[in-house]
């Protein structure tokens, strides 16, 4: 269920949950998981089914299980704006707190959920140093060896059989990491958009998340095309 990502002789982990394991400091990172995207959607007239926040905290219980992390950090945009964390429904709401008393939990601050979720424990910063590695929500425009980062949602297409298939992915070009979204709710931008390409001009792989395993592809092997864009 998980891939080795290529990254400076660090042992980094592609997680078929769409998380990120860190082995070495038993870290889980996770990114964009978007809670109460669906109920956001629901007030401005978007029928959404009200499910993606227990389905997001599903897949979050079964991973943080099986690896038992000693600390989950959450990449940004945990929730989907600031009023969503009192939308959650009263079962969604304790299976978070849940998880927040197993384990040390920070919240990485992203443009979504710019200040601390009041109803939840965890500590809260902008930024996380973990040895070599920086975790931060968007990533830096600029050259930034040992970043991992979310914000972007990257998702990749390749042709199987003559059909194109798209999937949520990890990027990386050895040097920075790039998060897939977690979130049930939370779309994908195509590795191809300038957004993301421009963050690896000197190529990269990306890490496909798929039915079984995790799938480490070039890029020259990946084929551009019209997946749905990231709906914000």
């Amino acid at each position: 269920m998980q891939t080795p990502i290529a990254f400076a002789g660090l042992a980094l982990f592609a997680d078929l949950s769409g998380a990120l394991w860190l082995p070495e400091s038993a870290t889980l990172v996770v990114a964009d998981l978007h809670l109460e995207k669906g109920s956001s959607f629901a007030t401005r007239g978007v029928p959404l089914p009200p499910y993606d926040s227990l389905a997001t905290l599903i897949r979050l219980e079964e991973a943080c299980t099986r690896l038992q992390p000693r600390q989950v950090v959450a990449l940004g945009d945990s929730f989907h704006d600031v009023e969503a964390a009192s939308r959650l429904g009263p079962g969604v709401a304790e299976r978070l707190a849940g998880l927040l008393d197993r384990v040390d939990w920070l919240w990485i601050l992203g443009n979504h959920d710019p200040r601390p979720p009041d109803r939840f424990a965890g500590r809260v910063a902008e930024t996380l140093a973990l040895g070599p590695l920086l975790l931060r929500h968007e990533p830096e425009a600029a050259p930034a060896p040992g970043e991992v980062a979310g914000h972007l949602h990257p998702k990749a297409g390749v042709v199987v059989r003559g059909r194109r298939i798209g999937a949520r992915c990890f990027v990386s070009d050895g040097k920075r990491v790039l998060m897939p979204a977690f979130g049930a709710y939370a779309g994908g931008l195509d590795v191809f958009e300038a957004p993301i390409r421009s963050l690896f001009p000197e190529g990269f792989h990306a890490y496909l998340l798929g039915r079984d395993s995790v799938h480490a592809i070039s890029a020259s092997r990946l084929t551009p095309g019209a997946l749905p864009r990231l709906r914000r």
